[in-house]
């Protein structure tokens, strides 16, 4: 007997670390609420070197959504590149933290 995938097989662990100018403009803040939005869970966080770390976990689409709006130009600051990197979900993760 063929398994069938359940409600949760796409779920995925999306890390991106959005480069340019991200760090005291609201941006963090922003995605929190975006991701929120979208159902979500995980953290944004500043790191040293000015970037954005983000980690989500969810669906694939809602993720992507994430995605799109990062790249769309309507966050606060300026975002010139986002690098990702995409895997299983993890879990152990609620609700969706700025750090």
């Amino acid at each position: 007997m063929a398994e069938h995938p359940g409600p949760d097989s796409d779920r995925v662990r999306l890390t991106a670390w959005v480069h340019g100018h991200v760090q005291g403009v609201g941006f963090r803040w922003w995605t929190r609420a975006r991701a929120l939005e979208l159902g979500l869970v995980g953290s944004a966080t500043n790191q040293a070197d000015g970037r954005v770390l983000i980690v989500a976990e969810g669906r694939r689409a809602d993720c992507d959504n994430l995605l799109g709006l990062l790249d769309q130009g309507r966050s606060p600051g300026q975002v010139d590149t986002v690098v990702t990197d995409w895997g299983p979900a993890r879990g152990g993760l609620t609700g969706f933290v700025e750090r």
